[in-house]
């Protein structure tokens, strides 16, 4: 079973750039592309949240334009960006938009994979968190799947980064540290991923691997220093291609979507692939 994770796509109206640089639709149509050409290799995709970059209509009318192109079932989750009303009036055709209630939270099955989404936005603001409420669903859906493979999604990463600017935009402490209980009682949860960081993060978490996936656009720039300013930088745009087999659990491969030279074969002149 694979499916494949694309995260913060930041999509504008036609014509306009995100921070007057980046053109979010061209990087999404590359990577449409990419995951198109993978074809039967590919179960479903995940597309965890900040889908366009102002929650206005007009953005996710033209996110949905860009979508139709994929050859591949999507699921949809939301990120600080986006505006549940207007991404559920737009794509009404994915019921699972409403199964959580008052949030976009769902849990839909890839293959013998459990994929439980929720909804961590705090509308209005870039952090997250999750509520009684919420976190009350996803222990109903964990008691649900205790025999199958789970994967839990989110869009704000619940554990420290070590870069200032970023520790301050992700889940709250407390929502972590309760979700972290929650998913330490359940072993059968392979993988907790995220999106929202523009970058690719690993962390121990609740008994588990916690990972987050770059943006098939823009990266945030990794500065270290207390006093860093927030900055994007223009690396290779990305997304996560994650691999279930009941021998080796949940592997993880991030594919880039910049092109480079080769590949060449090894074999060729005494080449090796060690």
């Amino acid at each position: 079973m694979r499916f494949a994770q694309i995260t913060d796509l930041h999509i504008k109206p036609p014509g306009e750039l995100a921070y007057g640089k980046v053109d979010t639709a061209h990087f999404l149509n590359l990577a449409i592309d990419e995951l198109n050409a993978l074809g039967e290799q590919l179960d479903a995709i995940l597309i965890t949240g900040d889908l366009v970059d102002g929650g206005k209509p007009e953005e996710y009318r033209y996110l949905r334009s860009c979508l139709s192109r994929l050859q591949v079932p999507f699921y949809l989750m939301v990120g600080n960006h986006d505006a549940r009303e207007a991404l559920r009036a737009e794509f009404p055709d994915h019921a699972y938009l409403n199964d959580g209630g008052t949030y976009v939270q769902y849990a839909v099955d890839v293959g013998p994979l459990r994929i439980i989404a929720l909804d961590s936005i705090i509308e209005g603001a870039s952090a997250g968190t999750l509520c009684d409420e919420r976190l009350a669903w996803l222990d109903t859906e964990l008691q649900q799947s205790r025999d199958r493979p789970v994967v839990v999604a989110l869009h704000h990463p619940p554990f420290s980064t070590a870069v200032a600017d970023l520790d301050g935009i992700l889940l709250d402490p407390e929502a972590a540290r309760q979700l972290a209980a929650l998913i330490q009682t359940h072993p059968n949860v392979e993988r907790v991923i995220s999106g929202h960081l523009h970058r690719t993060l690993y962390a121990r978490f609740g008994g588990t691997i916690a990972s987050t996936c770059p943006a098939t656009a823009h990266q945030v720039a990794l500065d270290l220093r207390e006093n860093a300013a927030p900055a994007f930088i223009m690396e290779p745009p990305a997304y996560a291609l994650h691999l279930w087999e009941p021998a080796s659990g949940l592997v993880t491969h991030h594919v880039y979507l910049a092109k480079y030279d080769g590949p060449y074969l090894y074999g060729a002149d005494n080449a090796s692939l060690s």
